[in-house]
C-alpha cells in the first residue's frame, strides 16, 4: 500500500486548517459542487469561535496513487497531552510558519517532541503574500530553533516551500505568488519515508485517541503498528505494564477518506484507522492479537499543574437554567472527560459533590468548563490553584516560558507588571515594526488572571503565549488583586435607582432588573476591603408628584460584564463563579455574612 503519515504543527493563527481545506480541494477530496464550511478541520463550536484546534483529527487525501493521512494537531501547550502521542503515529511533520510573526513558542513545543522523535521536518512558510512578511528572517528564526532544539544534521536539513494557503499555492520559489499545492504534495511523497512495518507479525495497535459514538460506544484511534487486522477478530487490551485489561473482538473497523471514516473490512501495519468492541481500553493502551503479550511503549504525558474545584452549584438560583444539576451527572461527565483527555485527572471529594479537577492550564479547563455549560450543566467554580511538588531544595512549582509581543510604549508597563508577579525576564529584542518581543521564566501562580490585565494595559494590541517549562523553587507570595468587592446583602431585582448610588463606590458587574441573591458579587470595590451594599433600595415615594418622571433621567454607566475566563481569573480565594448554560454569576463561597466571618477568622 502506498501511504505516508504526515503532521502539520503550527502555532494558533498561522493558517494551518486554511491550508488543510485547500489540500482536499486540489486533491479531488472536495468535489468543486460540494458545499464545505470554511475550516473544515474545526469542527467543534468551541473550534470555530476560538479559532483554535482543541481537538486532534485525522483526515486523509489520495495523490496521484499515494495515500496521504493528515493529523492536524492542536497548536496550543494546554492541548499537549494529544501532540506528544500523535506524533508517534506519523513519519514525517510540516512545520507552518507564519511568514511575519515567525517560529512562536508553542510550535516550539510541539517541535522540539516532533525532533526528539526523530522525525524529519518539511518546512512551509505561510502567508508569504503579507505586507509585513519578512521571510528570510522567519527561516533564519526555525534553523536557530532547530539548533536551539538539538536537532540532528539531517534534520536541519529540511526542506522549505513558500505558500500561501488561503490562495492555495505552494512552491520552492519564496517570489512566486500562483500556482497550486502540487508542489506540497509531491514534496511529501518524495521527503516522508512510507511507514517501516512488519505486515507479517502478529496485530499491535497502540491508541492515541479515545472518542464516544452514541451508536458504537468507545472508538479507538491510532496506527496499526504490526500485522493486519480483520473484521470481529479476536482481541485483547493491554496496560503499559503489559497486564489485560479486557478482551474482545474488532466488531468495527473504519479508515479515514477526507473527513469521513469509511467502515473497511482489514486494515494492515502503517494505516491510522479506529476501532470499536472493547469498553475498558483507553489512551497509551496496546491492542493486540491475543497471542502478543508486550505492550508498545507509550510515550509519558506531561504532569497538571493547575487545579480547580468543579461543585454542585448550591446558590438560590440553582436549576433555574441548567437541565444537569446534580452531582452524579457531574461525576458521570467529568470521569467521562477524564477517560478520553489523558491530561486531565478528577478526583472526588470526601463530601461526594465536589470534585478536584486538574489540568494543564486555564484555557484547558475553561474550555471543559464552556462545554460542559452548553451541554445543560449548572457549576460552581473555584479559583485555579497551582500543583505544588517536593522537590530536592524542597517546595517546587510550575514556571512557564512567557513571550510577549508588544508596542515599544507598552513594554515597560509589561516588564514592571510581570516582574509584580515574580517573573524573571530572559530575552527582550526588537522584533520590527515598531513591535518588541520579551521573554520571560514566570512561576504560573503569577499568570492566573493576568492576561485581561495585560491586554487593558497593551490597549488590546499585546500577544502573549505561554509554555510550561519546569517545576523550579518556591518563588514567595505573589500579590493578588488589590480591589475587595460590592456584595448583595439581599435578594431581589437590582434597582437603577440603587446602583447609580453605588457607582461611585467602584466599577458594577450587574445592570438594572438582573436577579440578585445574598452574598452576590455585583462590582470591584474601589477600595482593598469588601463592602456589603443594597443595590436593590427603590427610591422613597414622599408625595404624589415625585412618583413618576425623575427615574427616566437615571444614566448608568453600562456594568462590567465578565466572559468565563476572566470571570475565573478574577475570583479570590473565598469565591466561586456559577456557571450556567446562560449565566456567569460571581459570589462568596460563603453566601451568609456570619458565615463568611467565621470562615475568615478561622482562615486567619
Amino acid at each position: 500500500m502506498n501511504l505516508r503519515n504526515v503532521a502539520i504543527i503550527a502555532h494558533v493563527d498561522h493558517g494551518k486548517t486554511t491550508l488543510v481545506d485547500q489540500l482536499f480541494r486540489q486533491s479531488g477530496t472536495f468535489r468543486d459542487n460540494q458545499r464545505v464550511e470554511e475550516r473544515a478541520m474545526d469542527s467543534n463550536d468551541l473550534e470555530k469561535e476560538r479559532g483554535i484546534t482543541i481537538l486532534a483529527k485525522c483526515t486523509s487525501v489520495d495523490w496521484e496513487g499515494t495515500r496521504i493521512n493528515i493529523v492536524d494537531t492542536p497548536g496550543h501547550a494546554d492541548f499537549g497531552g494529544e501532540v506528544e502521542r500523535i506524533l508517534s503515529m506519523v513519519d514525517g511533520v510540516i512545520l507552518l510558519v507564519d511568514a511575519a510573526e515567525g517560529a512562536m513558542p508553542q510550535t516550539k513545543f510541539v517541535t522540539g517532541k516532533a525532533l526528539a522523535l526523530g522525525l524529519r521536518p518539511i518546512v512551509v512558510v505561510n502567508k508569504v503574500d503579507r505586507s509585513d512578511a519578512r521571510i528570510q528572517e522567519v527561516l533564519d528564526e526555525v534553523f536557530d530553533l532547530f539548533v536551539t532544539l538539538e536537532a540532528s544534521d539531517d534534520q536541519l536539513d529540511f526542506p522549505v516551500l513558500y505558500a500561501s494557503g488561503r490562495n492555495g499555492y505552494a512552491n520552492e520559489d519564496a517570489d512566486a505568488r500562483e500556482g497550486t499545492l502540487a508542489p506540497l504534495f509531491n514534496k511529501i511523497v518524495a521527503h516522508v519515508p512510507p511507514p517501516a512495518v512488519d505486515v507479517d507479525a502478529p496485530f499491535t495497535f497502540l491508541v492515541t485517541l479515545l472518542d464516544r459514538d452514541n451508536f458504537l460506544g468507545r472508538i479507538l484511534t491510532g496506527r496499526v503498528a504490526t500485522g493486519t487486522v480483520k473484521l470481529n477478530q479476536p482481541i485483547h487490551a493491554l496496560d503499559s505494564d503489559g497486564k489485560i485489561i479486557e478482551t474482545g473482538r474488532a466488531s468495527k473497523l473504519m479508515s479515514f477518506r477526507g473527513l469521513e471514516r469509511v467502515p473497511v473490512d482489514e486494515a494492515q501495519a502503517g494505516d491510522i484507522i479506529s476501532m470499536a468492541g472493547l469498553t475498558v481500553a483507553t489512551v497509551a493502551n496496546t491492542i493486540a492479537d491475543p497471542s502478543v503479550s508486550t505492550p508498545i511503549t507509550a510515550q509519558p504525558i506531561d504532569p497538571p499543574t493547575l487545579s480547580m474545584r468543579f461543585a454542585v452549584n448550591d446558590s438560590p438560583m440553582a436549576g433555574r437554567e441548567g437541565s444537569k444539576v446534580t452531582s452524579r451527572m457531574i461525576r458521570d461527565r467529568l470521569f467521562r472527560e477524564a477517560e478520553s483527555n489523558v491530561a486531565i485527572r478528577v478526583t472526588e471529594s470526601e463530601d461526594k459533590d465536589s470534585f478536584e479537577v486538574a489540568g494543564r492550564g486555564e484555557l484547558q479547563l475553561g474550555v471543559l468548563i464552556e462545554t460542559m455549560r452548553r451541554e445543560g450543566f449548572e457549576l460552581g467554580i473555584s479559583r485555579p490553584r497551582v500543583l505544588f511538588r517536593d522537590g530536592a531544595g524542597g517546595r517546587e512549582e510550575p514556571y512557564e516560558t512567557v513571550v510577549i509581543d508588544v508596542d515599544e510604549e507598552h513594554s515597560g508597563t509589561v516588564v514592571d507588571k510581570m516582574n509584580q508577579r515574580k517573573a524573571e525576564m530572559t530575552d527582550m529584542r526588537p522584533s520590527g515594526g515598531g513591535k518588541t518581543r520579551i521573554t520571560f521564566s514566570a512561576p504560573s501562580r503569577g499568570l492566573i488572571g493576568y492576561h485581561g490585565e495585560f491586554l487593558s494595559d497593551t490597549r488590546g494590541t499585546g500577544i502573549m503565549n505561554r509554555l510550561f517549562e519546569k517545576y523550579g523553587p518556591y518563588k514567595g507570595q505573589i500579590e493578588g488583586r488589590k480591589n475587595g468587592v460590592l456584595i448583595s446583602n439581599g435578594a431581589g431585582e437590582a434597582n437603577a435607582y440603587a446602583l447609580n448610588a453605588l457607582e461611585e463606590r467602584g466599577i458594577l458587574m450587574v445592570g438594572p432588573g438582573e436577579p440578585l441573591y445574598e452574598g452576590m458579587i455585583i462590582g470591584e470595590n474601589a477600595k482593598p476591603d469588601d463592602l456589603e451594599v443594597n443595590p436593590m433600595k427603590a427610591k422613597q415615594l414622599t408625595n404624589f408628584r415625585a412618583s413618576g418622571g425623575k427615574d427616566d433621567a437615571i444614566r448608568l454607566t453600562p456594568p462590567r460584564k465578565l466572559t468565563l475566563e476572566q470571570a475565573i481569573a478574577y475570583i479570590d480565594d473565598d469565591e466561586m463563579v456559577e456557571v450556567t448554560p446562560k449565566s456567569i454569576r460571581l459570589r462568596k463561597r460563603h453566601l451568609d455574612p456570619h458565615e463568611r466571618k467565621r470562615a475568615s477568622r478561622a482562615a486567619a
